[in-house]
């Protein structure tokens, strides 16, 4: 297991890493889910003993290792840009971390033919990596930590220079490889379907804070704060501020979608939904119903993003299908009422027994 206790980092006046705990376990992917600057980088180089915290203690399997350098730790990691040694051949590289462990030559001939079918490495292994394409040398950076059997293994955004296909079927593949390993795995990205796709726990970021940390799925679906939710949401979050009173919930538009909108403790409110949530037309009984103007769309082949203001709010749909609005036309959407979130004033979310 590894733990972080209050562990602060700072460069010249900027605050890297703010006070973050975290523990986590081997046999599952552990997510930091943040948009770029929001500390996953800093974080992982402390986990991996390149830096050291100002404040705080970083643990490893009970053990305090918080000055200890990172050739002091069982450390293996990958960055986005991948860092091979080029006077080698592929098969040299991914054998590496297996020689310095003193590996028999058998052994680690077995372990390299492994990895490279794993990674569709196989037709490369005797190539330098600079006869290859950015995608196959970041496979080749990905292949020599797995090879490794770290303690520790920290994947800094690993797949974003990978084909498609590639991509998609290592997400799916990573979580897999490492259920059954002893090593503690952590994978940043700033990527929210990433995360919902590799499972395990996630920990969501925010100028470097954490905010929420648990069950991939429980934080997107139950975010217990305002900034969560946004960080766990992309398109972005379609927000609404409202205000409650005397049973009523009033958003200061349309008289009429306040008749749906979901009943609150008084007081003053944030309702948010995500995009693919918001759908075209009225939906059922439980449903808010919202009168708005087109912007713009977008269309990706299999999706359309559909921009809609609605008062002083922008808004995106996520709507399957090829859908050619034109702007300034007039539409009527919803939201069922059991995926809307709501944040008071502090930006905490209500919680289902708060509703009224």
């Amino acid at each position: 297991m590894l733990e972080l206790r209050e562990v602060c980092r700072s460069v010249g006046l900027e605050r890297h890493v703010d006070a973050v705990s975290l523990r986590l376990e081997p046999g599952a992917m552990n997510v930091l889910l943040g948009p770029t600057l929001s500390g996953k980088t800093s974080l992982l180089r402390l986990m991996a003993g390149l830096d050291r915290p100002d404040t705080g203690t970083v643990l490893f399997a009970g053990r305090d290792v918080t000055a200890h350098p990172v050739q002091r730790r069982n450390v293996a990691m990958v960055y986005q840009q991948f860092i091979n040694y080029p006077a080698w051949t592929v098969r040299e590289n991914i054998a590496s971390p297996l020689r310095a462990m003193g590996m028999d030559a058998i052994a680690i001939a077995r372990e390299v033919s492994r990895v490279a079918e794993l990674l569709r490495l196989g037709p490369f292994l005797e190539r330098k990596p600079l006869e290859l394409s950015g995608g196959q040398q970041q496979r080749v950076a990905l292949a020599r930590a797995l090879v490794k059997k770290a303690g520790l293994v920290l994947l800094d955004e690993p797949l974003a220079n990978l084909d498609y296909k590639l991509r998609e079927d290592l997400r799916v593949e990573l979580p897999r490889l490492f259920a059954d390993s002893a090593s503690v795995v952590v994978y940043a990205t700033t990527e929210p379907a990433e995360a919902l796709l590799l499972g395990g726990n996630t920990a969501t970021l925010h100028q470097g804070r954490v905010t929420q940390v648990g069950p991939t799925h429980r934080v997107w679906q139950q975010p217990r704060d305002l900034q969560s939710a946004q960080v766990f949401s992309d398109p972005p979050l379609n927000l609404l501020p409202v205000r409650a009173s005397e049973g009523r919930t009033r958003g200061g538009v349309d008289p009429d979608a306040d008749q749906t909108l979901p009943r609150l403790p008084d007081g003053d409110w944030t309702l948010g939904f995500r995009p693919h949530r918001l759908r075209m037309g009225r939906g059922g009984p439980d449903a808010a119903v919202f009168r708005v103007r087109v912007i713009s769309t977008d269309i990706t082949g299999s999706e359309s993003f559909v921009h809609v203001e609605y008062g002083a709010a922008r808004w995106v749909l996520l709507v399957h299908g090829v859908h050619p609005v034109a702007p300034g036309t007039l539409l009527e959407t919803s939201v069922d009422a059991a995926d809307i979130l709501a944040f008071d004033a502090r930006g905490c979310a209500l919680l289902p027994a708060q509703a009224a």
